[in-house]
This record gives structure tokens, sequence and C-alpha cells, in this order.
């Protein structure tokens, strides 16, 4: 059976298929989740919480999700464009949606290197 990740608060829950998700940013406390359909979602969760449940509910599907600095979890099946001295990352699937989102230099760079050593194996 498919894994979702599943995120429950004391008044609601949210049951989302891996692939639906594009990022979650922090914001504090909270995080926001953005779907592929364009839909965004507070969560009352910080990012380590959610990055914990990622790698507790999906076990080898959460490979898929990269932390990228101190407030961004990418889906690394959306990564597009990367462009390190602006410091913008693009996530897209080419032809329903397109974030652009931003990262550190130093993020950027080591995310660039890590898709550099993967295309060589």
């Amino acid at each position: 059976m498919k894994k979702h990740l599943i995120i429950s608060t004391s008044i609601d829950l949210v049951r989302i298929s891996p692939e639906h998700i594009v990022y979650i940013t922090s914001d504090g406390n909270y995080s926001t989740l953005v779907q592929t359909d364009g839909e965004v979602r507070m969560l009352s969760y910080q990012l380590g919480q959610i990055e914990k449940m990622i790698s507790s509910q999906l076990s080898s599907e959460g490979n898929n999700f990269i932390r990228i600095g101190k407030s961004l979890i990418i889906n690394r099946s959306y990564i597009y464009y990367i462009n390190i001295p602006k410091q913008k990352l693009v996530l897209s699937d080419v032809a329903t949606f397109s974030h652009t989102v931003t990262a550190s230099k130093e993020a950027l760079k080591q995310l660039k290197e890590l898709y550099e050593k993967e295309e060589t194996r």
C-alpha cells in the first residue's frame, strides 16, 4: 500500500501523498506546506518535527525529501533549477506548477554537488 504523510493536531489531520508535497518552509513554531495543486497549508509544527515525521512515516520514500538550511525541506523530485549566486531554487514539474524559493548560497552549493555526484553514479 502506498504511504502517506499524516500530520495530526488537536483540531485537524492532514493525510498527503509524498509526491503531492513540493516543499515545506518554517516560520518560527509553524511550518507551511506547499502542495503540487497550489494549496498552501499552515502546520503547527516546527520543521525539525516534520522532518522526524517524514523519516518515521515514509521510510524509504522519505529519502525524496532534503532539508536545505534551517528553514526549508524540499521534494527532490521537483528540483528544476539551482542558481547559487542569486540564492534561487526553482521547484517544478515543468508542466503544471513552478515555485521559486530562496536558500543560502552554501546550502544550494551542497545541493548542486549532491546532484552532480548522483548523476555520475
